[in-house]
């Protein structure tokens, strides 16, 4: 069950490449974001990579570094599953785990979050995430 709305950001992809496989193609996306995060504004730097599957679906896994405006720092990891949209367009689902030390985000540390993540055809992102209970 979904619980409550935990952060929003929007941002920006930064770089794309296309990674060397032996079999379906693989992309590293690296992005900028910034939003809030339990109340509290932040900026979010992380890096993805995208396994196109044969059905036409996407993997993705991720990880990353949140830093909010007082000093607060936390590092992320997700895995999702997503699909093309059109003219570069990608959409996501899945889950976010994120480890802090910060006295304000520590929560963070004992919840799953469920999370939507588009971009569009310039590059725009947008997430949203709730606390999965």
């Amino acid at each position: 069950m979904l619980g409550e709305e935990i952060g929003q950001e929007t941002g920006k992809v930064i770089v794309r490449r296309v990674l060397p496989t032996d079999g379906n193609p693989k992309v590293e996306v690296s992005f900028q974001s910034a939003g809030k995060l339990l109340g509290i504004d932040f900026q979010n730097m992380g890096t993805y990579t995208a396994s196109f599957r044969a059905d036409g679906s996407l993997y993705g896994e991720g990880q990353g570094i949140v830093t909010g405006k007082n000093g607060e720092t936390a590092t992320w990891k997700g895995q999702g599953v997503g699909r093309l949209l059109g003219g570069g367009a990608v959409s996501y689902r899945g889950a976010l785990y994120y480890e802090t030390q910060s006295e304000k985000w520590k929560r963070l540390n004992t919840i799953a979050l469920v999370f939507e993540y588009d971009v569009d055809t310039d590059g725009n992102t947008r997430t949203k995430s709730w606390e999965w209970r």
